[in-house]
This record gives C-alpha cells, sequence and structure tokens, in this order.
C-alpha cells in the first residue's frame, strides 16, 4: 500500500508511544520523536517504505502550524518584542556561527566544514519550541512572544544563509545577488499584506455566502499553503509564507472559524512531523562515535542557550525570561537540515560530518520539553542563591500608605483596565509587571508600578503584600498563576487571592494552591452571552439576574467545595466567597409583602439581609427599615448560604 501503510503505522505506533509518554508525564514531543526512531530505516524491525515523502508531508505540518500561529498571533502582539526579533535575532546568527565555527575546528573540521556547522547551530526549532510552549501552557507569556518573534526573523534568515556560507569565498561577487534575494522577498511580504488584508477577507465572505463548510475548509486549507507556496517561489520559507497568511486571516472576521478548522490537521500533520524527525536518527552514529556526538550536543545546548540568555539580558529582559529563552531555544531547527543538506551536497560536508550533525539535531530536539521543563526549579533555585537585584519602581507611594491596597500582577489588558477602574474609584493599588516595555507605559500614565517578577519574594516585599487587602493574578498563563499563587499564600496567608484559570481542572488546582478566588474568563462570558440573549428575548431584568445568580453558583460550585478541604484557613476565606449576593423573588400572595421591612422581621427569623431591591427597572441600594416590599420584587439578600436558605423556605412556607 506505500505511503498510505506507512501512515497507518506511524499514527498507530505514535497513539502507543503517547499513552505511554503520558503515563510517565513525559512531553507527546518525545513519543512521536521515538516512533519515527522505532520505525525509521536505521533501527531494523518494522520500517517505513516512503520515508521521503513522509519528509514533505511534515513540511506541510511545520507550515500549518505556522498558519495556525499566525492566527492565534497579531502584528500588534509582536510590536513588543521588535527590537530583539529584527535587531537581536540577527547578532545571535552571527554570533552562534562564529561560536559553531570554533566548535568545529576544535573537533578538528576543516574551515569550510566548521562554517557550515556554525550556520546549523544558528537557527532553532520553530514546531519544537511551539509545542513545548503550547503542552506547558507558557502561550501568551512575554518569554513565548520573545521567542516566536526571533523564530520568525530565523526563518526569513534561511534564505540570505543558503545563498551567502555556499559563497562565501567569492562574497563580494554574490552580494548583488544576495540583496536582489532580500529586496524580492521584502517586496513580496509587503504586497502581500497591504493586499491581503482586503483581498483575502472579502474572498473568504464570498466563499462562506455558500454556506458549505467542506468548501470554507478547502478555501482556508489554500489560503495558508498557497501564500506559503508562493512565498517559497520568492525565496523564502514554505513555513513563513503561511505564518504570514495566518496573521492577515487574524484581523478578519474569518479567524476562529478557520482556527477550527485547522486544529485537527495541524496536530496530525505535527506528528507526522516530528515522526520524520526521528527517522534521521542514526543510532549507529551515537555507538561509532559517542564522543563526537556529546561533545557537540554539549556545546550546542550550552553556548548557544548561553548567547539566548545574554542577549535577552542585553535588551532588557529580565526575571525567567533570559533562562527559558536558553533552555528552549538551543536546539537545532528545522530549516537547518536545508542548509546541512546544501553543506552536503556542496562537498563542505563529508558523510561523517553530515550524519554527526543531524544525529546532534535530533538528539537536541528531544532533549529541548525536558530541559524546558526545569525553567521554573532553575530559576527558584537561582532567585534563592542569588537574591533579587535593586528593584525599578515608578509613581510608588510611601511604605507607610501601602496599606488595605490591591496589588495587580500583570499589567496587560485586564489588568491595565482593573488599574484604571481603582484608579478612578481613588483606591490604592500597585502593579507589578514584569515586561519592561509595558512597565514603562504604565508609569508614563502614573501607575503605580514594580517591574519584576512577581513569584520572587523581594517582589513581593517591595508590593507590601502583607499589608495588602487583595491581590490579582492576571497573566494568561496558568503555570505562572500557580506560582505566583503559591509565593502570595506563603508571604502573606491571610491576603485573598483571586487568580484566572482557563480549565475545571486549572480552577480546582489553584484552590489548593490558596486561591480565595479563581475566575474563569470562559465561564464569565458565557453568563454574559446568557445575560444578553435572554435580555433580546424580553425575559423581565429580574428574572435574567435570579437566573444568572443560578447559574453562577452551579458553575463555581466545584471550585467552592475544593476550598472547604483546605482546613480552617480554607473556611475563613471561603466564608468571605459564601457570604455573598443573592436575588430572590418575593412570590404573590407571600404575607411578607405590603410590609415595612422592619416589620417582616426577616433578619430577626432568618439571619439574610436585605440590601437591595428591584422593583421593574428601578433598583432601591441599601433600602431602610421603612420600605414596603411588594410581590414582584427581586431582592437582594446577602448572607451564608444556610441564612438564605431560610429565607427562601419562609416565603415558600408563606405561600398559600
Amino acid at each position: 500500500m506505500g505511503i498510505a501503510s506507512d501512515l497507518v503505522l506511524i499514527i498507530v505506533l505514535s497513539l502507543i508511544c503517547a499513552v505511554f509518554a503520558r503515563k510517565l508525564g513525559q512531553p507527546l514531543i518525545l513519543a512521536y520523536i521515538v516512533a519515527g526512531i522505532l520505525l525509521g530505516p536505521h533501527t531494523g524491525g518494522v520500517t517505513v517504505s516512503s520515508v521521503h515523502e513522509i519528509e514533505l508531508l511534515a513540511e506541510i505540518g511545520v507550515a500549518l502550524l505556522l498558519f495556525v500561529l499566525g492566527i492565534e498571533f497579531s502584528f500588534k502582539e509582536l510590536k513588543p518584542v521588535k527590537g530583539i526579533a529584527l535587531i537581536g535575532t540577527p547578532i545571535q546568527i552571527l554570533l552562534t556561527m562564529a561560536f559553531g565555527y570554533g566548535v568545529g575546528l576544535h573537533l578538528g573540521w576543516d574551515w569550510n566544514a566548521s562554517l557550515w556547522l556554525g550556520a546549523v547551530m544558528s537557527l532553532s526549532s520553530t514546531m519544537v519550541v511551539l509545542k513545548t510552549l503550547e503542552s506547558q501552557g507558557l502561550m501568551g507569556t512575554l518569554s513565548s512572544r520573545v521567542m516566536i518573534g526571533m523564530l520568525i526573523v530565523q526563518d526569513m534568515a534561511i534564505v540570505p544563509l543558503l545563498i551567502v556560507v555556499p559563497k562565501i569565498q567569492t562574497i563580494g561577487s554574490e552580494l548583488g545577488a544576495l540583496v536582489w534575494a532580500c529586496a524580492k522577498a521584502g517586496i513580496f511580504l509587503v504586497a502581500m499584506v497591504a493586499l491581503g488584508r482586503k483581498i483575502i477577507p472579502a474572498v473568504l465572505a464570498r466563499i462562506a455566502r455558500c454556506g458549505s463548510r467542506e468548501l470554507f475548509l478547502l478555501s482556508t486549507c489554500a489560503l495558508g499553503l498557497g501564500i506559503g507556496y508562493a512565498t517559497y517561489l520568492t525565496g523564502l520559507s514554505f513555513a513563513f509564507g503561511a505564518f504570514v497568511a495566518g496573521m492577515i486571516l487574524s484581523e478578519s472576521d474569518f479567524a476562529y472559524q478557520t482556527l477550527g478548522n485547522m486544529l485537527p490537521l495541524r496536530d496530525l500533520f505535527g506528528l507526522l512531523f516530528f515522526a520524520s524527525i526521528g527517522m534521521l536518527l542514526d543510532p549507529s552514529v551515537i555507538i561509532d562515535h559517542p564522543g563526537e556526538v556529546l561533545t557537540l550536543l554539549a556545546f550546542l545546548m550550552i553556548g548557544k542557550g548561553a548567547i539566548f540568555a545574554i542577549l535577552s539580558r542585553i535588551f532588557r529582559y529580565g526575571n525567567v525570561i533570559p533562562l527559558a529563552t536558553a533552555l528552549t531555544m538551543s536546539q537545532i531547527g528545522e530549516l537547518s537540515f536545508l542548509l546541512a543538506s546544501a553543506g552536503a551536497a556542496s562537498g563542505a560536508l563529508g558523510h561523517r560530518e553530515y550524519s554527526l550533525i543531524l544525529t546532534t539535531a535530533v538528539l537536541s530536539m528531544m532533549l529541548t520539553p525536558l530541559a524546558a521543563r526545569i525553567t521554573g526549579p532553575l530559576y527558584g533555585l537561582r532567585k534563592r542563591l542569588v537574591g533579587h537585584g535593586p528593584l525599578q519602581t515608578k509613581n510608588l507611594p510611601p511604605s507607610d500608605a501601602m496599606r488595605d491596597h490591591v496589588v495587580i500582577v500583570g499589567g496587560g489588558t485586564i489588568g491595565g483596565m482593573i488599574a484604571g477602574i481603582l484608579r478612578r474609584f481613588g483606591h490604592p493599588f500597585v502593579v507589578i509587571e514584569d515586561d519592561y516595555r509595558a512597565m514603562e507605559k504604565l508609569s508614563k500614565a502614573g501607575m503605580p508600578v514594580i517591574f519584576g517578577d512577581a513569584g520572587n519574594d523581594v517582589v513581593l516585599e517591595a508590593a507590601h503584600v502583607a499589608q495588602a487587602r487583595i491581590m490579582l493574578v492576571t497573566p494568561p498563563a496558568y503555570a505562572v498563576v500557580q506560582m505566583v499563587t503559591k509565593m502570595a499564600r506563603k508571604a502573606a496567608p491571610e491576603l485573598v487571592v483571586i487568580g484566572r484559570a482557563h480549565t475545571g481542572e486549572e480552577m480546582r488546582a489553584l484552590a489548593q494552591d490558596g486561591a480565595d478566588i479563581v475566575v474563569e474568563p470562559g465561564l464569565e462570558a458565557s453568563l454574559e452571552f446568557i445575560r444578553q440573549t435572554l435580555s433580546r428575548l424580553g425575559v423581565s431584568a429580574a428574572d435574567i439576574m435570579r437566573f444568572a445568580d443560578e447559574v453562577h453558583r452551579d458553575l463555581y460550585a466545584p471550585f467552592h467545595e475544593e476550598m472547604s478541604a483546605n482546613g480552617v484557613g480554607g473556611a475563613l476565606r471561603i466564608s468571605q466567597r459564601l457570604f455573598d449576593l443573592h436575588w430572590i423573588e418575593l412570590p404573590a400572595g407571600s404575607p411578607l409583602g405590603d410590609r415595612a421591612i422592619r416589620d417582616t422581621e426577616i433578619r430577626t427569623r432568618t439571619g439574610a439581609s436585605v440590601v437591595a431591591i428591584l422593583r421593574g427597572e428601578n433598583v432601591d441600594v441599601n433600602p431602610g427599615p421603612e420600605k414596603t416590599l411588594r410581590a414582584g420584587d427581586l431582592l437582594g439578600v446577602i448572607g451564608m448560604a444556610e441564612q438564605v436558605d431560610a429565607l427562601r423556605t419562609l416565603m415558600a412556607a408563606s405561600e398559600g
């Protein structure tokens, strides 16, 4: 059956390896690479027959990954990292090439082979880095944006590298070709972005009006892969063109529909990519040249990682970012295989050198998910051993005035909006922000801000969390929220911590880590959809409010149950959540109707307090004891759960 049977073998074995990897707590990337090693031509046993065809399909996987990434990201999100991306990445490529050249000479390679080694080492793997960030829940963090910005520029650099490196001895005569290739690519990209923003949404709108899901799926695939191929014809990489198409599409009305269609295809072809990487590994190279393989791998991971870390610091990225870039981007990239093949075809790389490079590349990709996992523990160890340097703070009030304030972790969209509202109400607050540029923006707006990592004791002390009333942990990455929640609870046991989660599992985990309240943006968005829908359907405001209140309690019930298991401290904190505002409609025929609040003795009989009355479209906040209750009133009631239940029972018993 040829390639069909090969695909079946790869998918089935990848599934088996993935199950074992999941049970062992290992990244799925490793499972797919191991499946490729087992099915590759160098390990014997069951072997795929169409390795080259699998590699071609894997290229589509890389393109689809970047197409989806382009949809998820926008040009605006990459602006904050344009400095390190546009200036830092070329510096990183040159430094890594020089370093790799020195490594090659150290191993006894001639100058030409050493030069190709440096070029191969200079690029990182977009596919591996993105999958690693995604599996660790770090997409959307500042460190992920830094890495993505640098990876994009690295992908663009493949063109000048393929032109310059083979002709390094005659670079003067090839300079015109290099300039023309770069100019041609630049003109194409500018035209694609300028025209694509208008033409692509219009074309998709026309296709969407046909009402065919299959036609829309086909058109989006053709869009991403077609633009990728057109970009390839101009000399840039196929995958980079797909990324540009995704970024253009991200600003249209069809972004989310396209994203939903592409995700299954991306994951399937991504599996083929990692399996194809595993097929390149020849165990005999490791057996025959263990010293050279280990030397190359060690120099690559340590030396290249150090270059990333130093550049991150030079471009004023602090906290965990230098360490994260060092451990996550130190592998050899998939586009480096093009360079290695070109070097072998030109005769600069012999069979031995070429095999060593391929083996080192595959091993570095396999080690990346494991290396990235130790970023957090290593950063924690560094903080304990080295401590924290002088903090940068802007607009902070005097220390004695930092009491009963709100600490906002993250000055992005959510944190910045909260800070603006708190300032309008005159309530004291301080923002902790680890992005220097975002910190400068907040400081120019007059916001009190601390530049640093909220998971650091020194930063928390500077924010006076022990004297604060509330901490809001707003970053989108769950790993960051979890770490900060633990640190805040340790530093200030009585502090009310409000965290952010994306799933029920994350909500329960944050409750165990000490969060008092967890906000799930998806749940809150669904509630707002419910409110708006019912309002347009003519449902009364009273019924909408009551229904939304009940749904809200039900959705967050598992979170409350989890928190109740936290002992005395958890019980004290959850009481604050249980002591909530409930909306109860006063039924017709109740003896509580047509009576003043003082005469109903609601508080004496149930312990609950009426703090608001919604009558029609009018809301009476904090009504006086003389206020008369009417049938149909929606009462805003505060009390413990059992007190509110007692009032409901009282009302129900009063009917009839």
